[in-house]
């Protein structure tokens, strides 16, 4: 079959047209708060919905059909148009004046990771500062997702698109139609960030802190508009717990907040995964806190001084930090690797857990932990009855073996991209903690790591080849590796 090439030049046509009306929105913040970088924005606006316009107008006429192979590499290159387009306001503004950083920081706010190469994220123009933020929350969701809500206004269907951009094993569709199921989870996305904007304005935050917290929060990916990210705020506990709340809404399956919208409660607290994700949130809370309370390096009362006490400092910031290293939000209130070598090591473990599927977490994911756990403990039944069918159970349902197959696979090349990852970044000069966390942080979307790239620390001491490499590894790890490593495969591109 041949390859529809019009199409996909189409498609990512109308991601750039998107990209340049966010880019629009940032250039009326700019001109509002008169930061010097107006024109800047508005020109990066420009080009790139221009663009746009002239890859949808020279593609006109099209077959308005997308396979399996189109979804992919439009994914797969919508990502990396969208982030080289992405880093024009950084390079044309000068807040970014190298093509890698610029490149990089793009990356991560499109993969909702959050590792940032910036010194001094307070002295970026307040346009920057949220342009920084919205790349976070359009790829927090998936651009894709948005445009299958809009392809069909031009007569093209979107369920390969959806195929391959939706995160996580789990397929669960809230309408027949996709394009529903799409604005659906639009209008939950949208409908929480203006929610926690708004608890967060009431909270203490200034209007443009809350409007930037909020939606690095739902993207889970942790860009703040302060140094210190979060610990800015220590002093003002409610401002964490909401943060807390929605990082928690956030990594948690948005199929099952549209339960809970429409009233279908016993939905959620029958979902077998979702226990689990509340269950590992509270244990690993009590774990760390216990941790910090009783062994931590730094006195507790450099947390939180004089306002609720000890016990309140230590599992409101065990929480904060459990939370937002499950979910891979990444936001900072305290540098967890110097509480104590043990719980460094714990918060690298949680690295690879991720949030729920279905949600803007990065990860492996929880549901993937699940089956690949059932799986194994079931392979001592088998052995003991090598005649007997004995499936893995997932919600009271069987699992196909495709699935657990796809699972394992999943979680074996997982690893090995990690071991990869590491190796390449310690080949680059890292050491050793740099490099596995680095690998581990860059693949699983989290953004804070280990070593000279922990969370008080940024990524601008990478080598620039260290930062093309992490770049990768954020894309492979944002869509679920499958969607990119497959179009290397010398068998995708072969005509059948």
């Amino acid at each position: 079959m041949k390859l529809n090439t019009r199409i996909i030049i189409h498609i990512l046509g109308l991601l750039l047209l998107c990209n340049g009306s966010f880019m629009l929105l940032a250039a009326i913040a700019s001109g509002i708060y008169k930061d010097g970088a107006t024109m800047e924005i508005m020109l990066a606006a420009i080009v790139t919905m221009l663009f746009g316009m002239m890859a949808m107008f020279y593609t006109r006429g099209h077959k308005k059909e997308v396979q399996k192979k189109e979804g992919y590499i439009v994914v797969t290159f919508g990502w990396i148009v969208m982030s080289i387009s992405g880093m024009l306001p950084y390079l044309f503004s000068g807040a970014i004046p190298s093509i890698t950083d610029a490149f990089f920081e793009t990356m991560s706010g499109y993969t909702t990771t959050g590792a940032s190469i910036l010194d001094d994220i307070e002295a970026l123009p307040e346009g920057i500062l949220l342009w920084r933020s919205l790349t976070h929350w359009i790829g927090g969701m998936g651009i894709i997702v948005l445009a299958i809500a809009i392809l069909p206004l031009l007569g093209i269907g979107g369920m390969q698109l959806f195929a391959a951009e939706a995160p996580g094993p789990g397929g669960d569709k809230l309408h027949p139609r996709i394009t529903d199921t799409a604005k659906r989870l639009w209008l939950i996305y949208f409908g929480y960030t203006v929610l926690e904007a708004l608890l967060l304005k009431l909270a203490g935050m200034t209007f443009f802190d809350a409007i930037n917290h909020a939606l690095a929060t739902m993207s889970t990916g942790g860009f703040s508009t302060k140094n210190a990210s979060l610990a800015f705020w220590n002093d003002q506990p409610l401002i964490q717990y909401i943060v807390i709340l929605f990082m928690f809404l956030a990594g948690s399956n948005f199929v099952l907040s549209y339960f809970a919208l429409t009233g279908k409660v016993q939905r959620i607290l029958k979902d077998e995964e979702f226990k689990y994700y509340l269950g590992f949130v509270v244990v690993f809370t009590i774990v760390v806190a216990l941790g910090i309370y009783f062994r931590a390096d730094v006195p507790i009362s450099d947390f939180h001084p004089m306002v609720l006490g000890e016990v309140e400092s230590t599992i409101r910031h065990g929480l904060f930090q459990v939370v937002a290293v499950i979910t891979t939000t990444g936001f900072v209130s305290a540098d967890f690797t110097s509480w104590t070598p043990f719980l460094t090591v714990f918060f690298f473990g949680l690295m690879f857990l991720g949030g729920s599927a279905g949600s803007t977490a990065g990860g492996i994911k929880v549901m993937r932990h699940l089956l690949i756990i059932k799986n194994g403990i079931l392979e001592f039944k088998r052995t003991l009855h090598p005649n007997a069918i004995i499936p893995v159970r997932y919600n009271q349902k069987t699992v196909t073996e495709h699935i657990v197959y796809n699972v394992i696979a999943f979680f074996v090349l997982y690893m090995l991209l990690f071991i990869i990852g590491s190796l390449v970044l310690g080949l680059l000069g890292l050491d050793f903690v740099s490099a596995v966390g680095g690998s581990a942080s860059s693949l699983g979307n989290v953004g804070p790591a280990l070593g000279s790239l922990n969370p008080v620390s940024n990524y601008n001491s990478l080598p620039a080849a260290g930062k093309w490499w992490c770049s990768f590894l954020m894309l492979l790890g944002r869509l679920e590796l499958f969607t990119v490593l497959i179009l290397l495969t010398p068998y995708f591109w072969k005509k059948t």
